[in-house]
């Protein structure tokens, strides 16, 4: 162990928090079902309205694992789960893991062509995803292998009065699935597992293969992150462990999607794997975010810096009571000194005790290495490492570490780095590094300087990356796209300023001889966009250049324009 990591100052800065943990050696299923077992009559998840206890959970999970082997779904077969925040992604999650299978987690608002990408990639031959996107699917299943697809319905998991009236609203905009689709309902894929024949448990160890979430990683290419079982179970241990309020119970908000990491592992799993009860939120409003904080009395939530901006702007939160608040957490972009000031005032003055507590961490570690103390703060800070977990600050793409207060490279080693990049041996082995020490360390590609008392402060991405809500967009991947277009020449992306978003995506285009660049070319172009971007990632602005600014090299010189635009919005 190197000297500066060494001194990483749990003793003095971290309370009681040791500096080491046992992790559970098992499954992610095993884990839940284990919990299950000590609290079968605690409420494991509330989804619009309708509580569901653990016991019922891990019988619908079994179910469900019952149904998948009857499928014919076998050890280490990919099984792509596209859903928001639902109970069917929950035992979906779970059930696919027990039968020893990996689930693939994708954003069910990707594009057809980013579906077909994330299916092919992984080799998923089945899918399961909401009734208002299988003409998605349906569109794309010609160019993949899948032979199930498994439809959801929202209204399957209401009450009878809220079923009633969901389908009156929600339920009508809803596009009809033809009679004949080749799909397998919700409810007759259940029916499918009665008569399991098959010994659908399937004995899995810690570190095992499990998840795949995607990313870019360093270079910016969309690659699948293959996580283990003991990834997650040890985040589960260090999110309670680094939270020593925590009890049995306790609420979290759960807005952050299944498919993100920050969602999947720390709104969901660290919840479900130490008796808490989630808030399940398939969709995002900052109205419907703020009702449930007050009417669940929420103990915890965690978000990006754009949903707090969003709750800050909200008349009707003024009167809100906060003081059932136990932890309130920011991480998936960085969150402004200015916003986090603003967020402390309005937590105070709505009656919570607590600060927001920024944290940092990347995908290829499940989502958050470290947190800010929930007793000090320092400004500019993302915190301390969690436990087992090392920072080590060095020069960019070496192994060279460097003073504290020197700006360089962020590395990270722990119980939660990945297994791989699927498919992508070389960039794994570039980007996952045993060094002297013995540790193997992820290389993010992210800069920062770490203090002498062992506090990390980020300080920017190496990578050209922009980022969109908490959501990773890369310009080269946008640009392939814009580039691909019959219309355009030449683009370049780069991230603007936005009140809401912190950044949002603008694409400069040079078009072809002969189009003309008026607003129906812009909403060809958009159309065109829809169909290949996923919405979050969709240029919200276009502007038409005959001509875009060139480096020495004959390169597109983004920062010229990136300059540009920080002088328009100063």
């Amino acid at each position: 162990m190197s000297e500066i990591t060494a001194k990483t100052p749990w003793k003095d800065y971290m309370g009681d928090v040791p500096m080491h943990l046992n992790y559970f050696e098992g499954t992610m299923y095993e884990k839940i079902e284990d919990i299950a077992k000590k609290y079968p009559n605690n409420i494991a998840f509330d989804f619009m309205g309708k509580s569901t206890t653990y016991k019922e959970m891990i019988k619908n999970i079994e179910k469900c694992a019952k149904s998948l082997s009857t499928l014919g779904i076998r050890k280490d077969d990919r099984v792509m789960i596209a859903l928001p925040n639902c109970p069917q992604g929950i035992y979906m999650f779970y059930a696919v893991n027990m039968i020893g299978a990996i689930s693939n987690m994708v954003h069910p608002l990707s594009s057809e062509k980013e579906l077909e990408f994330y299916i092919n990639e992984s080799g998923s031959q089945t899918v399961v995803t909401l009734d208002q996107f299988y003409h998605k699917f349906e569109a794309i299943r010609g160019n993949t292998k899948v032979k199930n697809i498994i439809i959801a319905r929202i209204k399957d998991a209401l009450s009878k009065p809220l079923k009633f009236g969901y389908m009156l609203t929600e339920g009508r905009k809803i596009a009809k699935i033809p009679s004949h689709a080749p799909v397998i309902i919700w409810d007759d894929f259940i029916k499918i597992g009665k008569t399991p024949f098959y010994d659908f448990k399937v004995k899995r160890e810690s570190n095992d293969p499990a998840t795949v979430l995607y990313s870019g990683g360093t270079t910016g290419i969309t690659k699948g992150i293959l996580l283990t079982n003991k990834n997650f179970n040890a985040l589960a241990e260090q999110i309670v462990t680094t939270n020593p309020m925590f009890r049995p119970g306790d609420k979290m908000l759960a807005a952050m999607p299944i498919f993100h990491g920050f969602g999947l592992g720390v709104c969901i799993h660290s919840m479900l794997a130490n008796a808490g009860r989630c808030i399940l939120v398939p969709r995002f409003t900052p109205e419907s975010y703020s009702k449930l904080i007050t009417k669940y009395k929420c103990n915890f939530i965690a978000g990006v810096p754009t949903l707090y901006e969003a709750l800050l702007r909200l008349p009707k939160f003024d009167k809100a009571d906060l003081s059932s608040l136990k932890g309130v957490f920011s991480g998936g972009d960085s969150l402004s000194i200015e916003l986090k000031k603003k967020l402390d005032k309005f937590l105070y003055d709505h009656n919570a005790t607590i600060q927001v507590r920024e944290g940092y961490g990347t995908t290829e570690t499940v989502t958050a290495c470290c947190l800010t103390p929930n007793h000090m703060h320092k400004e500019g800070s993302i915190g301390l490492p969690f436990p087992d977990t090392y920072i080590k600050i060095v020069k960019p793409g070496t192994d060279e570490e460097l003073p504290y207060g020197e700006e360089g490279e962020i590395l990270l080693a722990g119980p939660t780095v990945m297994k791989e990049y699927v498919n992508h041996p070389e960039e794994t082995a570039n980007a996952l590094r045993k060094h002297a020490d013995g540790l193997t360390w992820v290389y993010t590609g992210d800069l920062g300087i770490m203090d002498e008392q062992g506090f990390t402060f980020f300080k920017g991405r190496s990578k050209r990356m922009i980022v969109t809500s908490g959501y990773n967009v890369y310009p080269a991947q946008i640009e392939n796209i814009l580039d691909a277009n019959e219309m355009v020449s030449m683009s370049c992306v780069i991230g603007v300023p936005d009140p809401y978003r912190m950044q949002k995506v603008k694409a400069f285009i040079v078009l072809k001889n002969g189009v003309v660049a008026n607003e129906q070319t812009k909403d060809a172009i958009k159309a065109y966009c829809a169909k290949h971007i996923a919405k979050y990632a969709m240029p919200r602005e276009i502007e038409f250049r005959s001509e875009l600014p060139k480096t020495l090299v004959g390169k597109v010189a983004y920062r010229k324009l990136e300059e540009e635009e920080a002088k328009k919005n100063a």
